[in-house]
């Protein structure tokens, strides 16, 4: 199978009418219908995610017009019927289970299929009808049983994909190294309007429509970002778990606080944000492959959750966006904000922060990994000790909450504890402490930090940053454009930083910048 390309994946059709069937359970016999569409409405690719293991999810969202400015996709008003069927083998000659659903234009036409009774462990493949049109084969995978140590997984995570800023090419070589799963730790699509964030030599492309802030403006944003065949590939290679940042909603938000808050305002009034969360969390859950326990409930939607991969690792997948405190004097760097450090800051929410301690608690896994957005060891700009310049915007501005977090797997012997972040577009390696201000203290865990598929452009290829000199557990830094690929054992977790040297055109190669090995039981990374 790791031959296997994206286009060579594309199958023949599945015939006039499907019996839906999971193994153990029968489903009414219907018809795909594509209510007469002419052109392919496959557009934006198909997707999975939620790995468990008896199932999965797998997505689809139908449009003609991803660009159409009304969010629908160029779709008619009523429902179209979409048989599904997912196989053993890519030839789709297999197939397991099978079934329809009618695509709604409540939700955009999007499908979700949550797949259970399926074996544990196992490699799938999927695809989907509607009429004559017929979607690419999609790969994916159910998670090992939960009592089974797999002998390796490779996982691979992303962040930050700025279209604007360059082409996807990072997501076309992530789906060549063919890794296992997926993590997207936020960024997925930005909200500005053409134009809003532009960087040096100008934007390569442009987003359509305006700053996105509507339920027709979210949904067409990420219908332009799915018609990306790159990413597009990236989707179809491996099941995915995603969460979000900022940028799926707006720059630098914290729970019912937008960007630019002013009550004198309408757009930037806390009522009017909240209507601009419940469009954001909408049109979210519309284009990604979750679960229905992740479905809104007006401008809530609950993303945080753990996907078990057998007795391997625990994935902690976070939200740091929608029940943490307010960025303190502004969301920038700032210098001796002592308020930072107060003890009831939270950048996760108490009910979050307990679920992931009481997870801890239960880990009986080889290691454990905290999937989320924002820089997590201190970083400090300063180098005066007597000084503190760190950004707001991460978890420096929640000291004790980083504390809580940090002690709490220590306390609960958790094994191995990795944390992956994005949000930064650089990639970087750190050791992990309790107490950084004590040169003494211990290593705890370590942190993995990718840099962005396109977000600021081009890189420069430089491997230091000055902050390192009074930072030492700050191990490695980079600043070009890419991913992070893992093998994860048993006995270790090795990370390879893939890099690529441009992105302002496409077709950049790909290579390895920097690799780094984390041993069981041994805290810290090792350069390899």
């Amino acid at each position: 199978m790791d031959n296997i390309s994206r286009r060579s994946l594309l199958s023949v059709g599945l015939g006039a009418g499907l019996i839906a069937a999971v193994p153990g359970t029968a489903f009414a016999t219907s018809v795909a219908d594509d209510a007469g569409l002419r052109t392919d409405p496959f557009r934006l690719g198909i997707a999975s995610g939620e790995p468990w293991p008896d199932g999965f999810v797998i997505w689809t969202r139908l449009a003609v017009d991803p660009f159409a400015e009304d969010g629908f996709g160029g779709m008619p008003t009523r429902q179209v019927a979409v048989a599904w069927e997912v196989a053993e083998d890519a030839a789709m000659r297999t197939v397991v289970a099978r079934g329809v659903e009618q695509a709604r234009i409540e939700t955009a036409h999007s499908i979700h299929v949550e797949l259970r009774g399926l074996r544990p462990g196992r490699e799938y493949f999927y695809r989907f009808r509607t009429g004559r049109h017929l979607s690419e084969v999609g790969r994916t995978l159910t998670s090992p049983a939960l009592h089974e140590t797999p002998a390796a997984l490779a996982m691979s995570f992303a962040s930050c994909a700025q279209y604007e800023h360059g082409y996807f090419t990072a997501y076309q070589r992530l789906a060549q190294d063919h890794p296992d799963l997926i993590l997207h730790l936020g960024d997925y699509m930005y909200e500005y309007k053409k134009g809003g964030y532009v960087i040096g030599g100008g934007n390569p492309r442009d987003h359509a429509g305006p700053e996105t802030s509507t339920l027709a403006g979210y949904r067409q944003r990420h219908a332009q970002y799915k018609s990306d065949v790159d990413l597009q590939a990236a989707h179809a290679i491996a099941p995915w778990l995603v969460v979000w940042d900022d940028h799926e909603v707006d720059n630098n938000w914290a729970d019912e606080v937008p960007e630019n808050s002013d009550p004198n305002q309408l757009n930037d009034s806390a009522e009017h944000f909240r209507l601009r969360r419940t469009a954001a969390f909408q049109a979210y859950y519309e284009n990604m492959p979750l679960r229905s326990s992740s479905v809104p409930a007006g401008f809530d939607m609950k993303i945080y959750r753990t996907i078990q991969w057998g007795q391997l690792a625990n994935f902690h997948m976070m939200d740091t966006r929608q029940y943490r405190d307010d960025q303190l004097a502004g969301d920038g760097w700032r210098k001796n904000v002592t308020e930072r450090l107060a003890e009831d800051r939270t950048i996760t929410g108490a009910e979050q922060e307990k679920w992931l301690l009481d997870g801890f608690k239960k880990s009986t896994q080889s290691w454990d990994i905290l999937g989320q957005q924002v820089f997590f060891a201190e970083r400090d700009r300063d180098r005066s000790p007597a000084i503190d310049d760190v950004s707001m915007d991460g978890w420096d501005g929640y000291a004790s909450s980083r504390r809580r977090i940090t002690q709490g797997w220590v306390d609960a012997n958790v094994r191995n504890a990795v944390v992956l972040t994005g949000d930064v577009h650089r990639n970087w390696a750190n050791d992990v402490k309790v107490d950084y201000k004590d040169p003494s203290a211990p290593v705890v865990g370590s942190e993995l930090v990718c840099t962005s598929i396109t977000s600021t452009g081009n890189g420069g290829g430089s491997t230091s940053d000055p902050v390192m000199a009074w930072n030492p557990h700050l191990k490695f830094y980079n600043d070009n454009r890419g991913y992070v690929n893992t093998t994860i054992t048993k006995d270790s977790l090795t990370a390879d930083f893939r890099t690529l040297e441009y992105v302002t055109t496409p077709g950049a190669p790909v290579s390895t910048k920097a690799s780094f090995v984390i041993e069981d039981g041994v805290r810290g990374l090792q350069a390899r």
